[in-house]
């Protein structure tokens, strides 16, 4: 099977992480995957929402689709008077990924929330989300510990995402929008630093599919995110 962009099926399309894109917050980058582009920006808030513990800190994730990131314009959430489903689903999943690679109590009495806005979506907006919100914050993080404000970067590991799915019953890795969207199965992963799932989403769009299928793809995933990984370490220094 030929692949759109001629890609193997085990190829994830070209990575590009720019640092420092929006001068204002903690932290920011804008990560293209192929031609699916997010912009991500980290803010440091010196409080904590009421459900947090006392002396821990909270990281959490907003998600949102400009008008114009899709080919056609889709209406801001805003005059909906209500966030999307889709929206919210999507944040949430981003804001468990980053705290996953966080010490809540090193991190403080402070909250780091992460803007994910997609510029441009040609598939996989949520994974690269999860991707370059990760450098985001830890751009964030590394500038408190600069200032003084941290005595070490509270970060326990790393995290970073990709999908896979079945088209045409073929295991393929990375999806664009015209895979994605003749998925017969959909799932996105992301994975710690060491190889551990923090979460599978796994999806039977045209059909159900079997545990080896599963783990075939998990493979996959795990080949690319490893890939990405080595990406956001250069960007970071590390």
């Amino acid at each position: 099977m030929t692949r759109l962009d001629g890609r193997t099926f085990d190829q994830l399309r070209p990575i590009k992480i720019t640092t420092d894109f929006v001068k204002f917050p903690e932290g920011s980058c804008l990560i293209e995957c192929g031609n699916t582009k997010v912009l991500c920006c980290a803010s440091v808030e010196e409080r904590t929402p009421p459900h947090v513990a006392e002396g821990c800190g909270w990281v959490t994730a907003e998600y949102n689709m400009l008008p114009r990131a899709n080919r056609e314009r889709s209406k801001r959430d805003i005059s909906k008077l209500k966030l999307s489903g889709r929206s919210a689903e999507i944040q949430r999943l981003v804001g468990r990924s980053l705290r996953a690679a966080v010490d809540l109590e090193k991190l403080g009495e402070r909250t780091i929330t992460i803007d994910c806005d997609v510029l441009q979506g040609d598939g996989g907006t949520r994974t690269a989300s999860v991707t370059g919100g990760f450098v985001a914050l830890s751009l964030a993080l590394r500038k408190l510990v600069e200032e003084g404000f941290l005595q070490e970067m509270p970060l326990k590991t790393s995290v970073a995402a990709v999908s896979a799915g079945i088209v045409d019953d073929r295991a393929l890795l990375d999806l664009c929008y015209e895979e994605d969207s003749a998925a017969q199965v959909d799932l996105n992963c992301v994975m710690t630093g060491d190889g551990r799932l923090v979460e599978l989403q796994g999806t039977g769009e045209g059909r159900a599919f079997t545990i080896e299928e599963q783990r075939t793809l998990v493979d996959l995933c795990a080949k690319g995110i490893r890939e990405i990984q080595a990406a956001q370490k250069s960007v970071l220094g590390g």
